[in-house]
């Protein structure tokens, strides 16, 4: 089972690293292979501020700051306001990124159409199901030294 997950999970990092990397072909796109990651580790962590961020990363704040702010002006990143702390921002990906982000996942969507026309939809909600607690037992990863 660990051979079939390790496979699967490694063909989910090539189909994003395809995505980030058409990301930087594009001819109005200048970022750099750095900030692509960057832009999407703050998709992956879900509108974090800018220290989990900085932490996630096991970097400074002032360099995530500067990173962030980066992103900003090209457009791929922006920052929302805390409702509970004014002082503390949420960063969240522009639709410019989940352009390239969905078009990547193109193949994982047939791949799941074709678990669905293959299978009852008993064994498709059982597969649902254990997919659920896998990813439920999988740490998020938020904090520095949770990498």
């Amino acid at each position: 089972m660990l051979e079939l997950i390790t496979r699967c999970y490694e063909r989910f990092r090539l189909i994003t690293y395809r995505g980030l990397f058409s990301l930087l072909r594009e001819r109005d796109s200048s970022l750099s292979a750095a900030e692509a990651f960057a832009v999407d580790v703050i998709y992956l962590l879900k509108e974090p501020t800018i220290k989990e961020f900085a932490d996630c990363l096991g970097i400074s704040q002032p360099n995530a700051t500067y990173r962030v702010n980066h992103l900003i002006q090209k457009g791929y990143v922006q920052k929302t306001p805390s409702q509970e702390d004014r002082r503390e921002a949420h960063l969240h990906v522009t639709d410019k990124y989940m352009r390239y982000w969905n078009e990547g996942h193109d193949a994982i969507h047939r791949s799941l159409q074709v678990l669905q026309d293959r299978f009852s939809p008993e064994e498709v909600a059982t597969f649902t199901r254990m997919l659920q607690v896998l990813a439920d037992t999988l740490p998020e990863q938020r904090q520095e030294g949770d990498l």
